[in-house]
This record gives C-alpha cells, structure tokens and sequence, in this order.
C-alpha cells in the first residue's frame, strides 16, 4: 500500500510550504477518484437522508477551487463565475465528468503554487463582493483546506448511497 502523498517524499524545487500544499492537492485528486470513480449517476446525485450529494460536494470543490484561484491571482469573479455557483447544487454530470472538473480546477491551483515563493506570501489578496482582505499564503491554505472538506464530504456521500442502493 502506498504511503499518502504528505508522506511520500519532499517536493523538490518547492518551498516546504507550497510543497506540502502541493501534496493536499493531490490526496485531493485521489480520495475524490476513488471515492466517486464507481458511481452510477443517480448514485452521485443521491441525497440519502436529505444530506447534499457526492456530485454536490465535486462539482463545489471544481467550482470553488477555480473561483478562490482567481482570487489568488488578484483578480475579482466575473459574472458567469458568479451565475455558476448555484449550478453547482444539482446536475446530471457522470463521475468522469465531475473527477475531470476537479483535476483541471485542481491543476490550476498547482500551477499557481507551484510559482507561489516566500517573498509573494505576504501579498495581500482581496477576496469577494467585499474585498475582504487575506494573504495569498493564506488564500492558498484555505483552497486545500476547503478543498479536503468537499473530498471528504465527498466520500460519505458516496459511501451512503452506495450503501442506501444496496439491496436489503
């Protein structure tokens, strides 16, 4: 079995900081693919006891994550970025669909840190209609946060429709 990806080694050429983050992404990118890859459509769109779907939890983690990057390159949402969000509650996106949003939102993101040094970490970053204020050190901490949440939610969800599916 191999080790999570904070444990398989240092990412060279990266601060440790951004090297680590780098690494959430990818147990990201694994727990969601694992989680959803099996799947059916209805399964993904299930709402087993009324809580939010799996394909919910991907399709937010895709949407968010491209919405917080472009928070971090100091830009503001557009108004299709913002028309999408309540999108993001229901669809009829199959598991491959959803895992592909969430790699591509999720590349960007690396992209974006894999150039982030210590000497921008400091910058300030301007986040929502507010323009509430935050560092992009901190704007990228929180999309792997955020992003760990939805995987996680994610992976329940699925197991419980998985499991309110099966035959009794």
């Amino acid at each position: 079995m191999k080790p999570e990806p904070w444990l398989r080694g240092i990412v060279s050429g990266q601060h440790p900081v951004t090297g680590h983050l780098l690494r959430s992404s990818q147990q990201i990118r694994e727990d969601l693919r694992e989680a959803l890859s099996s799947l059916s459509t209805s399964q993904l769109w299930a709402m087993p006891h009324g809580l939010t779907s799996a394909g919910f939890h991907a399709k937010h983690l895709a949407g968010s994550t491209a919405r917080l990057c472009a928070y971090l390159e100091g830009r503001q949402l557009s108004a299709e970025q913002l028309a999408r969000i309540p999108l993001e509650a229901s669809g009829d996106e199959t598991a491959a669909d959803l895992i592909d949003k969430a790699e591509a939102s999720l590349a960007r993101y690396e992209s974006l840190v894999g150039a982030l040094k210590p000497e921008d970490f400091g910058a300030v970053r301007e986040v929502g209609r507010a323009k509430l204020k935050t560092t992009a050190i901190g704007l990228a901490i929180h999309i792997a946060e955020h992003g760990q949440r939805h995987a996680g939610q994610a992976i329940s969800a699925a197991r419980l429709a998985i499991q309110s599916a099966a035959p009794e």
